[in-house]
């Protein structure tokens, strides 16, 4: 009660004096900015591109690794205050840190990437939330709506799938000695310097899918891909994924297919929980020497 009294008087003194910036809203803010920053240098390498905005939302977040790494973020990809809200409320950070290469990652953090390549695995990232695209349910649309709605959001569907994509072409025709083919979405990273590939399904995946995304990735890479560029990457984005087809098919132990699944929706935050360690034990399914490798990274 001392302190809502002090505070209360702090206020009305410093809003006569200096203005309302001063109320004791923005003192309670005040105060526990100087709580949540208190390294003075990492907050100095950040101020320039985010506005006292960009730091309420992240007032947000009480965990420190994950404050300073979305403060860092946000000011490294000039992210304005929506997209910054929208990652904290979708857990970027969180659904980062349980991608099968949690060091990297983690590194990516600490270090802001600058000095650490990319690989396919952290290209990857599943589930893919994008409620941004304004449908409801399964049932309210079909694939060429969720092509054109992709289209239509282009910049927050790529931030949604991480740093260095390039939007290169929507259904490209792909001309071969005895057939025309279309392959949904192309993208470029500009980091791993490779074409992705993205074939969109409804539904879950079948083996059909996957033969033909494994076609688009080899006929890619024979008709288009340069010398300066790294294989082709093809993912199955769906909305169901399968633990047979990570098992069994040509995805298992390939590491330039994925399957990765999307959600329409945005969940809450026990469902996307759920829903983030389902994926990551179908992408061990995929590539069961993953789980080795990360638990001697862990180990580190």
């Amino acid at each position: 009660m001392i302190y809502k009294r002090e505070t209360n008087e702090q206020a009305t003194e410093l809003t006569k004096e200096y203005g309302k910036s001063y109320s004791k809203r923005n003192l309670q803010y005040f105060r526990k900015f100087y709580q949540c920053f208190p390294d003075i240098e990492i907050v100095n390498s950040c101020v320039h591109n985010l506005t006292w905005t960009h730091f309420r939302s992240l007032l947000r977040v009480a965990d420190e690794d994950a404050r300073v790494w979305y403060m860092s973020e946000a000011a490294h990809e000039n992210w304005n205050v929506r997209m910054l809200d929208r990652n904290i409320s979708t857990q970027y950070y969180h659904r980062l840190l349980q991608s099968p290469k949690k060091e990297a990652v983690i590194a990516e953090m600490k270090r802001k990437n600058d000095q650490f390549p990319k690989t396919h695995f952290e290209l990857v990232k599943s589930p893919v939330v994008a409620e941004f695209l304004g449908f409801k349910d399964e049932g309210s649309y079909l694939e060429s709506d969720l092509e054109s709605a992709i289209l239509s959001h282009i910049r927050d569907f790529l931030m949604e799938m991480g740093r260095g994509f390039a939007f290169v072409a929507r259904q490209q025709h792909i001309v071969t000695e005895t057939e025309d083919y279309f392959i949904d979405l192309v993208f470029y990273n500009i980091e791993l310097k490779c074409y992705v590939l993205v074939d969109l399904k409804m539904g879950k995946i079948t083996h059909q899918d996957v033969g033909q995304i494994d076609m688009y990735v080899r006929m890619y890479d024979d008709l288009k891909r340069t010398a300066g560029d790294n294989p082709s990457i093809g993912i199955l984005l769906c909305s169901e994924t399968d633990e047979d087809i990570a098992r069994y098919s040509v995805l298992h132990d390939n590491n330039r297919l994925f399957m990765s699944k999307y959600l329409t929706y945005l969940p809450t935050e026990e469902q996307l929980k759920q829903e983030i360690e389902r994926q990551k034990a179908v992408f061990y399914m995929q590539h069961p020497l993953q789980i080795e490798e990360d638990g001697k990274n862990n180990e580190r």
